[in-house]
Formats: C-alpha cells, sequence, structure tokens
C-alpha cells in the first residue's frame, strides 16, 4: 500500500511539475514587446488584427502571431549589372537610405509583406539603374556620375514613395566597367595630351613666324622710311655742308669753277 502511495504522489508530483511549467510557458507567451525604433503587427489565424508601438503589449498564446519592422533608416546595397547606350557592361553598386512610417506597417504588410526590401526595393532599383544607365554612353557615365545618381534618387523616391516607403537618399558606390573599355579610355586621354602637346607646339611655331614676319615688315617699312626722306633738298644741304668743310679748311687758293652756279673750292 505504502508503495502505491508512493507511486501516487510520485505521480502527482510530475504532473504539478508539468502543469507549473505549462503555466509558465502560457504566462511568458501572454505578452510580448516592441523596443524603440520597432513596430508590430498581430495577426490571429493569419489575419491582422492591429498594430503596435513600442512597450509591452498582451497577445493569447498559440493563438496570436507578432510579426515585427524596423522603423530605423536603414541602408541597403542593390548591385546590378547594366548595359551603356555604346553596349559597354557596367556594374553598378547602389546604397539606399530607407524607412517606413509606423502607421503604414499593416498597409506595407499586406501589399509588400515582410521582406520588401528583396522583393519590391532591390526588383525596382535594378530595373531603373538598368533603364536610366542605358541613356548613357560608358564614357560620358564617368563624367555624368552625380547627374545619373539624381536621376536614380528621383525617381526612387517617386515609385518607393507611391508605396509607402520612405527613400531618404540614395549614392552610387561602385561604378565598374571591364578591363578593355578601361584601358580603352586610358589610350584614348594618352592620344589626347600628345595631340594636345603636339597642337600648343604648332601654335608656338606659329606664333614665332609671325613674330618673324612682323619684325621683317618693320624692318621693311624702315628702310622704305628713310629711302623717302631722302628727298632733292637733302642732297642739296648734304653739298652745302661739305662746301662749308671745305671752306674751313681753305688756305687762300681761289676756287676753281665748274658746270652750274655753285663754285667748287677743292680743299687740301
Amino acid at each position: 500500500m505504502k508503495g502505491m502511495n508512493y507511486n501516487k504522489i510520485g505521480g502527482g508530483v510530475i504532473i504539478a511539475a508539468v502543469v507549473i511549467v505549462l503555466l509558465a510557458f502560457i504566462a511568458f507567451d501572454s505578452y510580448f514587446t516592441v523596443s524603440a525604433g520597432t513596430s508590430a503587427i498581430k495577426l490571429r489565424f493569419g489575419k491582422v488584427v492591429g498594430s503596435y508601438e513600442e512597450g509591452l503589449h498582451l497577445k493569447i498564446p498559440f493563438v496570436d502571431r507578432i510579426e515585427k519592422f524596423s522603423i530605423r533608416i536603414k541602408k541597403d546595397i542593390v548591385s546590378t549589372e547594366a548595359f551603356s547606350k555604346d553596349l559597354q557592361t557596367v556594374k553598378v553598386g547602389l546604397a539606399i537610405n530607407h524607412r517606413i512610417q509606423p502607421d503604414t506597417v499593416i498597409s506595407i504588410y499586406r501589399n509588400l509583406g515582410i521582406d520588401y526590401v528583396n522583393t519590391v526595393l532591390a526588383p525596382m532599383a535594378e530595373e531603373w539603374i538598368k533603364a536610366i544607365v542605358a541613356k548613357y554612353s560608358a564614357e560620358s557615365l564617368i563624367s555624368n556620375r552625380v547627374e545619373v545618381a539624381k536621376e536614380l534618387d528621383s525617381v526612387l523616391k517617386e515609385k518607393m514613395g507611391q508605396k509607402q516607403v520612405i527613400v531618404s537618399d540614395i549614392a552610387i558606390v561602385d561604378f565598374d566597367f571591364s578591363s578593355q573599355f578601361l584601358k580603352a579610355v586610358e589610350e584614348k586621354q594618352i592620344a589626347e595630351q600628345e595631340a594636345k602637346r603636339a597642337t600648343n607646339l604648332v601654335e608656338k611655331v606659329k606664333k614665332e613666324a609671325e613674330q618673324q614676319v612682323l619684325k621683317a615688315k618693320a624692318e621693311a617699312e624702315s628702310l622704305k622710311l628713310q629711302r623717302q626722306a631722302v628727298t632733292p633738298d637733302l642732297i642739296k644741304l648734304r653739298q652745302v655742308e661739305a662746301q662749308l668743310k671745305a671752306i674751313e679748311k681753305w688756305n687762300g687758293v681761289m676756287p676753281h669753277y665748274m658746270a652750274g652756279d655753285m663754285p667748287f673750292i677743292m680743299a687740301k
């Protein structure tokens, strides 16, 4: 009898322990917490019955399920390959900062789902990267990187805004081209630099030649002016000056007359 009593007591203890554990588990599963920067929705048999912000909230154990969304700004990198206008392959990495509002979590869950980044945001970003990159040649993409980023920022803000996802800003973090294209760009830059140096040299030689021509013209003009300055009066003046010099040196001998009115004095 004592053995049977001990068995009954032992069985009762086990049952009591199981009941206590089960009640503790039910009590623990009767509430949930929502931390700061998070919003949650409650589903009962798969149906959304409410949304909750940070704090402690009740739920029915084994019946209610909780799904949580971050409402902080999140950063996701979308990488894809696109083709430029001249059919060059371009690998683009796009950083997207985005967030959702607490009052839109139910709508986002119903329309986009928990994993909306991978199901909606990333595919949309890839689509528009390809569409915008295709408008530019590969070479112009390098010089128009800021403009491409502005176009992507504008279109993603508009399109995701329509789906209640706020895109704060975007940034192109990667712009990779094929090694063949980069080599071609480098060779072109070298050729352009050499052509520029050759052009500068030609311009220098041309300017020097022009200066020589101007110098020669100036000298020719000077000689022309000098020839024009030798007039009959100037010749006559020079003759008088010569006679005056001869008079200064005259030794008293009478001068000899030659043809014309001007006496000619022989200087010794």
